[in-house]
């Protein structure tokens, strides 16, 4: 323990760069995945074609695969290492952040098409019957069933995303993996360091599994509760 004792401000440190990734890759990968989970259940053929390719792509590889095309593959071309482009993609931050965005695109955005489509026919068939506009129908009647459908599993989403940022410390970052990377060359005490970033990891993902079940349990009407 008198690892962590002698070096909390640089676990501390490490778990902003964790948290920052984590956040900024969740963020982005939202933003990205409600429009494409949208646009493969409501868009023409070649609109829905291109979201499938997205989530195929995305959820068929590994996600330091991605993360070394990013950071490693494009700066080999011309047109990116030769542009403004190259100014963000030298970054590692950037190029994490950026690899663990697509990747939660594509795993978000499967979830909010499984969610929509699982929502009851009967009750989007009765807005149907009352007049409503497809947004209408979006708003009042799919978006708020889909919603109770879509939590639970984005929960897990955003807890593998959370452990997922310690692929950036393949790429010089030093988030809570790097860090424990760099005392275990340093300390030559492997099982210590790492039981300490790990039970960090485990703190976090208990805060983040209870956080949602908070969020379930108020999104979810009194009656539907058991």
């Amino acid at each position: 323990m008198d690892i962590f004792i002698d070096n909390y401000r640089l676990y501390l440190q490490a778990l902003v760069t964790t948290l920052s990734l984590m956040g900024a890759g969740l963020a982005s990968g939202f933003i990205l995945a409600v429009p494409i989970g949208l646009l493969a259940i409501e868009g023409p053929r070649p609109i829905r074609f291109l979201t499938t390719i997205h989530m195929t792509f995305f959820r068929g590889t590994p996600l330091l695969v991605q993360v070394f095309m990013i950071y490693y593959g494009l700066g080999q071309i011309d047109l990116v290492r030769h542009s403004f482009l190259w100014t963000v993609f030298k970054e590692p931050f950037f190029c994490a952040v950026l690899a663990l965005a697509l990747n939660t695109s594509a795993y978000t955005a499967n979830i909010i098409k499984g969610a929509v489509l699982s929502v009851p026919k009967g009750e989007v068939e009765a807005g149907q019957a009352f007049g409503f506009s497809r947004l209408k129908l979006y708003s009042h009647i799919i978006a708020p069933s889909a919603l109770r459908l879509f939590l639970p599993a984005y929960g897990s989403e955003v807890i593998i995303i959370l452990k997922a940022t310690s692929l950036a410390s393949t790429i010089t970052l030093l988030d809570l993996t790097g860090l424990a990377k760099n005392l275990m060359s340093r300390t030559f005490r492997p099982f210590e360091t790492f039981f300490i970033t790990a039970l960090i990891y485990v703190t976090l993902v208990f805060i983040l599994t209870r956080i949602f079940k908070i969020i379930e349990s108020q999104a979810t009407p009194k009656g539907e509760e058991f």
